[in-house]
């Protein structure tokens, strides 16, 4: 998994600090490539997205399965899907802008008690705008500097790759 510093995470997207995205992560994750989910886990992809030192995240809606919790846009990486197109996909059906996948941050594997085991690939991104057209499936979009974010209303699969971002343990 890659690690990085905070301060360099919370770059703008705007301002990537290199010319040139990186495919893969150091565990070898090629971005660009459909790739099986490690056995008995669900592959998501979560776009990690900043703007002048604020992270998008959006709120799931009330009533579903983790109702109005916040969490990173992105969704499930479909059969035989890479996991930069699911990012594109998922950008383009929940805020209805395209998106450009540049480089792996991490990934998390987490369990929850009642629902799937899921691997989450946390992926920087740019977005062709900041002018959303939120679908049913998200109910509020908010950016929020990552020392501001309050973890208990964040879906547990994001918590630890936000406290890498800064936010307050």
């Amino acid at each position: 998994m890659s690690r990085r510093k905070p301060a360099a995470a919370a770059r703008p997207c705007d301002s990537p600090p290199h010319a040139e995205p990186r495919a893969a992560d150091r565990s070898g994750l090629d971005f660009e490539r459909a790739q099986a989910a490690p056995a008995g886990r669900l592959r998501v992809v979560a776009a990690v997205v900043l703007r002048e030192g604020r992270l998008l995240l959006t709120q799931r809606p009330a009533g579903g399965p983790h109702g109005l919790l916040w969490e990173f846009p992105g969704g499930k990486v479909e059969a035989g899907e890479s996991v930069a197109a699911a990012l594109r996909r998922e950008i383009l059906e929940e805020l209805g802008v395209g998106a450009r996948p540049l480089e792996i941050l991490g990934r998390e594997a987490h369990d929850y008690p009642d629902g799937p085991a899921v691997e989450i690939v946390f992926v920087r991104c740019e977005l062709d705008a900041f002018d959303f057209a939120p679908s049913h499936a998200v109910h509020a979009v908010r950016w929020v500097p990552p020392v501001e974010v309050d973890l208990a209303g964040v879906l547990a699969a994001d918590r630890a790759f936000l406290r890498r971002l800064g936010a307050p343990a």
